[in-house]
């Protein structure tokens, strides 16, 4: 074999020596990295909620810098709110919290110590701070604070250290207290509607549903205030504005609540006189609805009240609200602007003073 083949082959030989002791060192570096995450992972603390606890929680307690402390809590198969006041808690919110709670873990240690739950707002004036109860256990104790590039820094209650915490949705703890209630007042099919009244200051509208078509009366208040007889026809009614008065109240919500305000802010005890009344009548029998809307309480929005209902007040949007306050035109075909005419020389000779025929009109005849 010649000289310069044995030098190629040992070369070869080498160059796959060397591919060998990479390859090796590199498996061993993975293995020595994935010892270590493991060992890092396993020194962390265990939180969040098992699976199969999630429905055994009955309380949660959350506590937020910059909001009132909320409590939620479970009596029987329901969940009602217990502070900052006691009302039926928004059941859709606490699902997601609840199956929130099991996505929670740690992922890694940033500090051992408490010297820099300030740095990363994890002091108790700071942080949100979030209890679950498992009837009289603790199932969850932790602190959330700042979230940045690193991740969404935590502390758990009673071991010193910050960790980054994953699965933490912030928007699901730091609602504002009146997001946690239910504010869901009505809820029906608008086409199950057979009648609809608005009584206010204006007088009452009374709509009857025949087939498929509305028919509609309004019946004015004299000056004394008395609502008199109901026109014989109303010839501008446009039953696309009931329609779309139905469409505002089927699925009726409340933007905020008027809890512990008097008959005086809010003019329910005289509702016809600050607001308007809105009833809604379903077929088959399937119930009345009766809202009742008062004063101002901010910007347009107004306080109500459901006739029947557990006393809560309500506020309502002016979208839903301005329906109760209606007078005769919003219940009244939009007139249209004339059209403009289609030969614009129209326009010029409408501007000129004088009649049609006077002499020095364009393209006028004049008599001679």
């Amino acid at each position: 074999m010649k000289t310069e083949h044995k030098i190629y082959i040992a070369l070869v030989l080498l160059a796959l020596l060397g591919v060998g002791v990479f390859l090796t060192q590199k498996r061993q570096k993975e293995q020595l990295a994935a010892h270590s995450a493991t060992a890092a992972t396993a020194d962390l603390p265990s939180v969040g909620v098992a699976k199969d606890d999630v429905e055994k929680i009955t309380k949660i307690s959350i506590k937020n810098a910059d909001k009132s402390d909320v409590t939620l809590e479970k009596k029987g198969d329901t969940w009602e709110v217990t502070k900052p006041v006691n009302a039926k808690a928004n059941t859709a919110n606490v699902r997601s919290l609840l199956d929130n709670l099991k996505e929670l873990k740690l992922k890694e240690v940033i500090d051992r110590t408490s010297g820099t739950y300030g740095q990363y707002e994890l002091t108790d004036e700071k942080a949100v701070h979030v209890v679950a109860h498992k009837g009289d256990e603790k199932a969850l104790d932790m602190y959330f604070g700042k979230s940045g590039s690193r991740g969404q820094m935590s502390r758990v209650e009673g071991k010193d250290g910050v960790y980054i915490a994953g699965g933490y949705s912030s928007y699901l703890y730091t609602r504002e207290p009146k997001n946690w209630r239910e504010n869901s007042i009505l809820k029906f099919e608008d086409e199950n509607a057979v009648q609809v009244s608005v009584e206010n200051k204006n007088g009452l509208f009374s709509f009857s549903k025949n087939g498929d078509k509305w028919a509609g009366t309004f019946a004015p208040r004299d000056k004394g205030g008395k609502i008199g007889a109901a026109s014989a026809k109303w010839e501008k009614f446009d039953e696309a504005k009931v329609k779309d008065l139905l469409r505002a109240f089927k699925g009726l919500g409340a933007e905020d609540f008027g809890d512990g305000k008097s008959d005086a802010d809010t003019g329910l005890d005289a509702a016809t006189t600050n607001g308007g009344i809105v009833t809604i009548k379903l077929k088959d029998n399937a119930g009345d609805h009766t809202i009742k809307v008062g004063k101002t309480a901010k910007g347009q929005s107004r306080y109500a009240i459901k006739e029947g209902g557990d006393g809560t007040i309500y506020v309502l949007s002016s979208w839903s609200a301005d329906w109760a306050l209606a007078d005769q035109k919003r219940f009244e075909k939009s007139e249209k602007k004339d059209e403009k005419p289609a030969n614009p020389h129209e326009d010029e000779a409408a501007g000129h003073m004088g009649m049609p025929g006077m002499p020095g009109m364009p393209g006028m005849d004049d008599g001679e």
